[in-house]
């Protein structure tokens, strides 16, 4: 079996999980990562051993990584060479720069959330849009608190139809160890609707969806809080159902003691997954209430590695390895190990 060559571009908190998610994949080789300088993880991944071939963005820099004996592979320019696909985790507005590189040598790519999303012909998810993704050479993922929340949402419009959901959207303010943010004690309200409502629209146009946004001063996770209203009233009990049944979310309670976002990034660290990472979103089975013809919920997003199974799907529907979503998922999830615990 032929294995499509992926490079990942940016090894920051997104771009080192995409380069462990593909590397786990039995389909794909994981050709290398690139990146700007001696960051934190690139001598952290010197000391295990170095398991990936590193490239550079800027070779001038290469005395820098001489210093701490980094091998350097080659040149941005020699990875994207050697790719099918490359997954740029770059800072927003770098991605669309590397585009350029891209299609110089008509390999395709896949950006993430902070990107605009003209940089891509489909705004993708490995749910809810697969089939559009299919042979197209640039996707753009959406956001984390985005991907989780099509997750939810996506799976009950599959199963019993929606018409309309609110959310409102908990958010951390940073990723740990973002000292730039600052220091903060306040929350912080955005302006309604949230990108997030606008962008699930964009990927699921049949659903009215409207939200708000409250940055909190935390670190770990998202929560997210639905009212979903379905085309036929939705109940509890349809709602544990479809959620149980779903291998990327995780139901959980309060009474098992998981009583937030930090709960759950324990529990991951303490399941020994690297750096606590979890890859599903786990839904509140407590907070799954009705209310008239509309049916509540609260959802736990974890922001640094949510993002990564349906980046991963996108590289099937790129190259066309799996022609449906179910199929694409499935292996995804398989190579991944998701829903093992179901």
């Amino acid at each position: 079996m032929k294995k499509i060559k992926v490079g990942v571009v940016g090894y920051g908190v997104i771009g080192q999980r995409l380069a462990d998610g593909v590397f786990m994949q039995g389909d794909m080789e994981l050709v290398g990562i690139c990146d700007v300088g001696v960051t934190l993880a690139i001598r952290a991944l010197k000391e295990k051993g170095m398991p990936y071939n590193l490239y550079l963005v800027d070779m001038s820099k290469k005395s820098d990584f001489d210093k701490y004996s980094i091998e350097i592979s080659g040149s941005l320019e020699d990875l994207v060479k050697k790719c099918d696909v490359i997954l740029d985790s770059t800072p927003a507005g770098v991605g669309a720069k590397n585009k350029l590189l891209y299609q110089k040598y008509n390999v395709k790519a896949i950006f993430q959330g902070g990107e605009d999303n003209s940089v891509a012909d489909v705004f993708f998810h490995g749910y809810a849009n697969y089939e559009k993704g299919l042979g197209k050479d640039f996707l753009k993922l959406t956001s984390c608190n985005t991907t989780g929340l099509i997750r939810a949402v996506d799976c009950l419009d599959r199963a019993y139809g929606l018409d309309k959901v609110a959310i409102t959207i908990i958010r951390r303010v940073a990723d740990p160890g973002d000292y730039h943010r600052g220091l903060t004690n306040a929350l912080r309200v955005d302006k309604a609707p949230s990108h997030q409502a606008l962008d699930l629209m964009t990927i699921m146009p049949h659903i009215d969806a409207t939200g708000i946004l409250v940055h909190t001063p935390v670190t770990h996770g998202h929560i997210i809080t639905v009212i979903a209203k379905g085309k036929k009233k939705i109940t509890k009990k349809m709602a544990l159902e479809a959620f149980r049944a779903h291998p990327r979310i995780r139901m959980v309670s309060i009474d098992e003691g998981f009583l937030g976002n930090a709960s759950l990034f324990r529990y991951a660290r303490d399941l020994g997954n690297p750096r606590g990472d979890m890859y599903e979103i786990a839904i509140w089975e407590d907070t799954i209430v009705e209310s008239g013809d509309e049916v509540m919920f609260a959802i736990n997003i974890p922001q640094e590695a949510v993002t990564i199974p349906e980046t991963i799907d996108g590289v099937r529907a790129l190259m066309e390895m799996q022609s449906s979503s179910k199929e694409a998922t499935e292996t995804t999830n398989k190579y991944l190990h998701i829903g093992k615990w179901k």
